[in-house]
């Protein structure tokens, strides 16, 4: 039966990929990336200057979040399976070449980000005790008047992150704990099983209201985690040194003159690079903008190039670092059946001990563990989007908690499978959305360096700096946006309570 779904996703799977949303992608980032003069490239330092007055020039109060807060959200809920299984499935599916196309797509992409993150920060809405939250789900509604689609992505979403990425992780993690620990021997073919329980019970614990210590411990050990697994591949590229610059020759030869090995040659190279580098920075996917409109900032040009910068830092250098860790060791095989986070550990296994193995597994746990709480967030807030009802949120979680089991039990390939489908029919409504409110995110840059060359060191965004201030629920219209909505901001901060 799970062969038949199987085989059904990929059909479907495969057909949007390969005739629409590469095409999509790629044809979006180029326009925004010309229309926004390189904004990616050209305020690059201006990103980074942003990202770091957020840190310490930004107080807040209340339920509001900064900036930099905005951007952590973000980052540690892109951080996990995408960046380290992700990449050795990508090497092993499309060849060394894929990178470089994975690096196409984030160069790309990083206007994308910018573009749907701006246009978040445009549309926020207020919450009456303070802080913001918003999204796609909203700036459709709210800017293109499209009700039935902004109900559309908000389901999506909620399917996509809390539902299938989340079977993703909890693969993910039982695929590693079972190895390095030789779980089989054990439990005699209910390894899987029993690990699928446990992940179901610890994600039952949070999301459900109790335990929250959990998700706090792993906001905070996620990023020294990775701090320490960019520091291990530094180490790996050094002693490695030598084969550094054939490496870099496979990516960029493979890239257009794949192995033979590679399934779909020359298109399957590009095609597998760029869902990885999708389903890893998340760029144009509509995810990003629900935390990047939380952030509480003097404009919205400034959100969406922290969030632009995302995609750099995941992209460029976290999944770089993976690849770095699999090309490296030699232990690759195009099409070999070793993949994902087991093919990893076999590379940092044969490059550093036996020890690196027990580090990668307690990594990729708390990573990919990190990123079920986050996804789990995207599709509650677009849940409360759809419906107040507590009854039906409970029933999301219940949902989430059975795909959880359901990806610890189910096929590597077929968990992947169901995400990329999904992934796609969400980025081909967020990107048919962001292209026809692009003009606006196009006005607010325009705003925004106007201002800069006046020299305002901080640039502050109005309402009326649109032509449709109306559909504008924050900068400056909080007060009567409130008080249009006032029954149903108060149901909603007593559901949220």
């Amino acid at each position: 039966m799970l062969d038949l779904i199987d085989e059904f996703v990929n059909i479907v799977s495969g057909f949007l990929w390969t005739y629409i949303v590469i095409a999509l992608l790629i044809l979006a980032g180029l326009f925004f990336t010309i229309k926004t003069d390189f904004v990616q490239i050209r305020y690059l330092g201006e990103a980074i200057r942003v990202l770091k007055h957020g840190v310490v020039g930004h107080k807040t109060k209340g339920k509001e979040i900064s900036s930099f807060q905005a951007f952590c959200i973000s980052t540690a809920s892109r951080v996990g399976t995408g960046n380290i299984a992700g990449i050795a499935i990508a090497i092993t599916m499309g060849g060394p070449g894929s990178i470089f196309w994975m690096w196409i797509i984030a160069i790309i992409g990083s206007a994308t980000g910018f573009i749907e993150s701006t246009l978040a920060q445009i549309y926020k809405v207020p919450y009456p005790e303070g802080g913001y939250h918003g999204g796609p789900a909203y700036y459709i509604k709210n800017a293109l008047k499209q009700p039935l689609v902004a109900c559309i992505f908000a389901i999506l979403i909620s399917i996509t992150f809390a539902l299938t990425y989340n079977s993703v992780q909890s693969n993910t993690i039982t695929n590693a704990v079972v190895k390095v620990f030789n779980l089989n021997q054990y439990f005699n073919g209910y390894e899987n099983i029993i690990t699928g329980l446990i992940l179901c019970v610890l994600t039952s614990m949070v999301i459900f209201g109790g335990a929250r210590r959990i998700a706090k411990v792993s906001t905070v050990l996620v990023p020294v985690m990775a701090m320490i697994y960019l520091l291990i591949s530094l180490v790996i590229f050094i002693m490695n040194i030598n084969a550094v610059p054939d490496m870099i020759a496979i990516i960029f030869h493979d890239a257009f003159e794949p192995q033979a090995a590679v399934s779909g040659g020359f298109a399957g190279a590009i095609m597998v690079g760029i869902k990885r580098g999708l389903f890893s920075n998340e760029a144009g996917e509509g995810s990003v903008p629900n935390a990047a409109a939380c952030a509480t900032t003097s404009h919205p040009v400034k959100q969406g190039l922290i969030q632009g910068f995302g995609v750099f830092v995941d992209t460029l250098i976290i999944c770089s670092a993976s690849a770095v860790i699999v090309l490296l060791s030699g232990q690759y095989e195009i099409g070999g059946e070793v993949t994902g986070i087991n093919l990893i550990q076999n590379s940092l296994s044969t490059q550093l001990g036996a020890w690196s193995e027990y580090f990668m597994t307690f990594t990729i746990t708390l990573f990919a563990f990190s990123s079920i709480i986050g996804n789990y967030y995207y599709g509650e807030i677009n849940i409360g989007f759809l419906t107040n009802n507590n009854n039906i949120m409970t029933i999301f979680r219940i949902m989430v908690v059975m795909m959880v089991f359901f990806g610890a039990y189910a096929s590597l390939s077929l968990v992947w499978d169901i995400a990329d489908l999904f992934m796609a029919l969400l980025t081909i409504t967020n990107l048919y959305a962001i292209i026809r409110l692009s003009k606006d995110a196009f006005l607010a840059l325009k705003d925004y360096r106007e201002q800069k060359s006046l020299g305002i060191k901080e640039p502050v965004f109005k309402a009326n700096t649109l032509p449709d201030k109306d559909a504008i629920a924050a900068w400056g219209n909080e007060g009567k946006y409130l008080k249009e909505h006032e029954d149903e901001q108060k149901l909603r901060s007593i559901n949220n309570s």
